[in-house]
């Protein structure tokens, strides 16, 4: 556990303290900050206090006593719920204000994870309670010099495999015919070959599928590919070492002849939202100035809307990568949730955005890794569709 951090970070802003609750693991984020195993057996619940100055409080079960024992701290123990409650009450005492995996109106539900009625009880004692989500941000999206390296080694490969794919898709077009599932199935053995890893097989839709942002193929239900269809290709793994981290690309073409008038425009006005993102995010990092996710997505959202498609770029425009491939960082988001993380050093996002019409549809992603004063984007950036 990384107690002086995690204090360091209260003090920062003007937190007083920090309390984890859980109770049949509820709050998987609050086990990773405190570095207890996934696989706990937890039946009743406990709270963990950790001031921004002093010793940690924890408060357990009698009959699990022993559950965060590997953690700092004085102990108290609870048999009966009036004697949970004051404990609880007179461990928050001296604090004024404590954050929890909590967001107001649960606008950002991936932190929201306390449940109303503990809120409730908390809030009873007169303690005022704020959400824990840029704390989060610090010790669950921030990478590690080997994280970013990592990223790296991912990126190396899946660009090689990416390029690969588009010529698979060409060649064998032109000899004999493939599938959508057939070439899902070409890059899944090519995450094989380069030691990579993920959590699902990549997108590869084409046509109408292309439109569908969470289409998938499958064995079962896919289409086939020709020459003149308009292709889709989402790829995202990372190395199949320890704490990699993921790294996470989109990008489009036409099978066998230039794009249409029309499939270029699209692209176009997603290409210009997609850089518009990414300018927002470099001009606010470099001028030092704090940038929420909410913001970015403003900005490509604004340029899609200016083109006329609004209706069509129907979610956010990015999210936070890290070990899982929706990570605990800040969202690139102003239309599902308004995201106000800040985003911070060492951290890493997805730019994304889509127009998904009927008959096709185009996205455009690539990863932006935030360091001190810069931000980068980490791999190749499609600038036209490519001709496969």
């Amino acid at each position: 556990m990384r107690l002086k951090e995690i204090q360091s970070a209260l003090r920062e802003r003007n937190i007083d303290a920090w309390l984890f609750y859980d109770h049949h693991y509820r709050d998987p984020i609050g086990y990773r900050i405190l570095g207890l195993p996934a696989n706990l057996h937890v039946t009743r619940r406990w709270y963990y206090l950790v001031p921004a100055s002093g010793e940690p409080i924890q408060l357990n079960h009698r009959i699990e006593a022993g559950r965060l024992d590997p953690l700092p701290g004085s102990k108290r123990l609870y048999s009966a719920w009036q004697e949970q409650h004051q404990s609880l009450k007179e461990m928050l005492a001296p604090y004024k204000t404590v954050a929890m995996q909590y967001s107001p109106n649960n606008s950002i539900p991936y932190i929201s994870l306390v449940d109303g009625g503990t809120i409730e009880l908390i809030r009873s004692f007169g303690t005022n309670i704020v959400s824990s989500a840029d704390l989060v941000s610090r010790f669950e999206a921030v990478w590690t010099d080997d994280q970013i390296a990592s990223h790296f080694a991912a990126r190396d490969a899946i660009d090689r495999i990416m390029e690969g794919a588009f010529k698979e898709i060409g060649a064998r077009t032109r000899n004999g015919g493939t599938t959508e599932f057939e070439i899902q199935q070409w890059i899944v053995e090519g995450f094989k070959r380069e030691h990579l890893v993920t959590d699902n097989p990549p997108v590869v839709g084409v046509n109408a599928n292309s439109g569908d942002p969470h289409y998938a193929p499958s064995a079962e239900q896919n289409a086939p590919i020709h020459k003149g269809d308009f292709i889709l290709l989402d790829v995202w793994a990372k190395t199949d070492k320890p704490d990699s981290v993921f790294y996470d690309i989109t990008w489009t073409g036409v099978v066998g002849q230039p794009p249409t008038e029309r499939q270029q425009e699209i692209f176009n006005h997603v290409r210009a939202a997609r850089d518009a993102g990414f300018e927002k995010v470099k001009s606010a990092i470099e001028s030092g100035k704090k940038i929420e996710g909410w913001e970015v997505d403003k900005a490509t959202r604004d340029s899609i809307t200016a083109a006329g498609y609004a209706k069509f770029f129907t979610h956010r425009t990015g999210h936070s990568i890290g070990i899982d491939i929706h990570a605990n960082g800040a969202n690139m988001d102003n239309l599902e949730t308004k995201d106000d993380r800040e985003i911070i050093p060492n951290s890493c996002f997805s730019i994304e955005p889509g127009i998904y019409l009927p008959e096709f549809g185009v996205r455009s992603e690539f990863n932006v890794l935030v360091r001190k004063g810069k931000a980068e984007v980490t791999g190749r950036i499609q600038k036209e569709l490519v001709v496969a």
